[in-house]
């Protein structure tokens, strides 16, 4: 059974409440402070925490007496046995203490002071409040602001290195000092390391590289996790970062994107092992407690039949899980469902090939709280094309791409989907339609040679199409995959679908990143890897009904203190994409002056515009990852 934990609702965002009871500072003092509920308890409960704490630090051995909530319409509420009571009843309690699931105390126990037994102890979770200067909003503890964490997958072993990187985005939407509190796990779970990382001026660069880290403190080898929390924060409780891999061989190299900071139940868009490969999905706990054997699985998608772990995985500790351990069968293009029961927020996989080189990328959350919406197929002219997901053709001189459809939901019995091929300038130069795919489908495209490419390069659109079937939901998936013709080096990303650039709502959609829907204008983030790699970026406009013929979006350099360098404009015309290198925009000069961690903002005031990153090193390797915005 998964964990009964409310995470995340797509309505109100991410839960504090959750954040607060499985912080990692939290661990120690809860277990304090279960040592010290003696005899017969009664549980204090009005803003329904208990469960989610019970989760974490499980009261098998405590003897619960009574339950009481202070909403009338909680009565009907019940925990380990003991049916909810009004809280005026608490008068009359023979238990030997009051737990208060509460981590502001003096407020509630105010409200019921006098009918507290005066021999009746009174505990509270008081104890795993996070120290005072970790606080954003000091007024209200299970604010979000104050619980705006992350975890990454952070390696430095066996040639490989991870450097997370960011900006200290927070300044534009009010935030003075920020800084990040940082926890390294190692693969045991253990902490190998705790500091605090000041996210500098305004919109300065943020780089944690492992190597770095190592160093500072002395470390030995790791492949574990890195827990960052950022306080100080404001507009957004959300750590977003762009992952690079790169290695001391110069095969090594690729990219991923941050992690939804969030647990789920389920993950699709795991890919099976294709011929000479093997895929390593990197479970990583994300929570105070063991994962018991057997609690977590994979299985083929589209078949219940799910093979267990059968092994434990310690707090915050990291398993290396051989897909074709536990599915023997599987071959790409068959897709992998995880079954993570709400262990780990999600994991990251790692392709490793024969001809030595590896590739590293991220499964999605696959939603089990959405139905399928018949509304979606009469929305008609309204709406246009309706959700897009777009998807990078890179120069089809260096690179193929293939393109994968996956189930995202398990409302998702059929996936009835199209394939809208484009050029650079927005012509439409293909259509694919891959008709009402079966849930357990294996059907790859090699979109690379649908069409020839006037520049070169070009764009895909995956969309609904009606005519083949009516099962749609809005949360349409598919995994990327791109391969160097003669290197042989891959890479690969997912995304889902949105609505873009129009200016009628639906849904939430076109998504805005801050603030309610619309969104119709572009800030993305694009980091500049250190040289001698080149750093491309393919920026494609994707529009669902008629919008401006063309963008205008402006592309800024930024040094590493978040000061502009250099700015450059460029025009993407409607359904079109565009393909280029950092170098090719700004000059030597610029680009020396921006010093060692420069990043650039890609913005544009009149379209949403969607975005892929990536690295070109040595020895015909590169990466490759959608790009985050804020």
């Amino acid at each position: 059974m998964p964990l009964r934990i409310e995470t995340f609702r797509n309505d109100i965002g991410g839960s504090s409440i959750y954040k607060a009871v499985s912080h990692p500072l939290a661990a120690e003092p809860a277990r304090a402070l279960i040592a010290k509920l003696a005899g017969a308890v009664a549980v204090y409960d009005p803003d329904g925490i208990i469960e989610a704490f019970d989760q974490f630090y499980p009261l098998d051995g405590i003897e619960i007496g009574q339950l009481f909530v202070q909403n009338v319409e909680h009565l009907e509420r019940s925990f380990r046995g003991r049916k909810a009571e009004p809280v005026t009843a608490l008068s009359t309690s023979p238990c030997k203490s009051l737990l208060i699931a509460s981590f502001d105390e003096a407020k509630l126990l105010g409200h019921i002071r006098h009918l507290v037994p005066r021999a009746m102890e009174v505990l509270s979770f008081a104890p795993l409040r996070l120290p005072a200067d970790m606080l954003t909003d000091k007024a209200r503890y299970l604010s979000n602001l104050n619980f705006a964490t992350n975890f990454a997958f952070f390696r430095d072993a066996d040639g490989h290195h991870t450097r997370l990187v960011t900006a200290n985005y927070w300044t534009r939407y009010g935030a003075r000092e920020v800084r990040l509190w940082c926890r390294l796990f190692d693969g045991d779970g253990k902490v190998l390391a705790t500091w605090i990382e000041e996210a500098g001026q305004p919109e300065a660069s943020i780089v944690l590289d492992s190597r770095a880290v190592r160093a500072r403190f002395a470390l030995p080898e790791f492949t574990g996790q890195l827990f960052v929390h950022a306080i100080g924060v404001a507009g957004h409780d959300i750590v977003k970062y762009a992952l690079d891999t790169y290695g001391d061989a110069p095969t090594v190299l690729s990219a991923t994107h941050d992690a939804n900071s969030w647990p789920s139940d389920l993950y699709a868009g795991l890919p099976a092992p294709a011929d000479g490969e093997d895929v390593i999905l990197w479970a990583q706990n994300s929570h105070p407690i063991t994962i018991a054997s057997g609690e977590i699985g994979l299985a083929r998608m589209g078949n219940g039949a799910i093979a267990r772990l059968n092994e434990t995985i310690a707090s915050y500790a990291t398993r290396a899980i051989k897909v074709s351990e536990l599915l023997p069968d599987l071959r790409w293009p068959e897709q992998v469902e995880i079954h993570a029961g709400k262990h780990f927020v999600r994991p990251r996989y790692e392709v490793l090939a024969r001809n030595g080189r590896s590739r590293i990328a991220h499964p999605n959350v696959e939603r089990s709280d959405l139905k399928s919406d018949p509304k979606l197929a009469k929305l008609g002219d309204l709406v246009g094309k309706g959700h897009i997901l777009p998807a990078a053709i890179l120069p089809v001189e260096r690179y193929a791409t293939t393109a994968l459809p996956t189930p995202m939901s398990t409302a998702q019995t059929h996936m009835p989907v199209k394939a809208l091929v484009y050029d650079a300038d927005g012509t439409l130069l293909a259509t694919h339609a891959f008709g009402n795919l079966a849930r357990d489908h294996a059907d790859m495209l090699d979109v690379s040679r649908l069409a020839n490419f006037p520049r070169g390069f070009g764009h895909l659109e995956l969309v609904y199409d009606f005519d083949a079937g009516d099962v749609a939901d809005g949360w349409l998936h598919a995994l990327f995959r791109y391969r160097d013709l003669s290197s042989g080096h891959q890479a690969e990303t997912s995304f889902g679908s949105h609505i873009f650039n129009i200016a009628l709502t639906y849904k939430g959609e076109p998504q805005s990143y801050s603030g309610p829907p619309p969104g119709l204008t572009t800030r993305l983030f694009l980091r500049v890897a250190p040289g001698p790699a080149r750093t491309f970026c393919h920026l494609v406009y994707p529009s669902s009904a008629s919008w401006h013929p063309r963008s205008k979006t402006s592309l800024t350099l930024r040094d590493t203190q978040g000061k502009e360098v250099a700015h450059n404009e460029i025009s993407i015309a409607q359904s079109g994409s565009h393909f280029w290198h950092v170098e090719e925009m700004f000059d030597a000069a610029a680009l020396k002056a921006a010093g060692p961690n420069p990043y650039v903002i890609i913005r544009d005031e009149t379209c949403r515009l969607f975005g892929y990153h990536g690295v070109e090193g040595q020895a015909g390797s590169f990466s490759l990852d959608h790009m985050f915005g804020f």
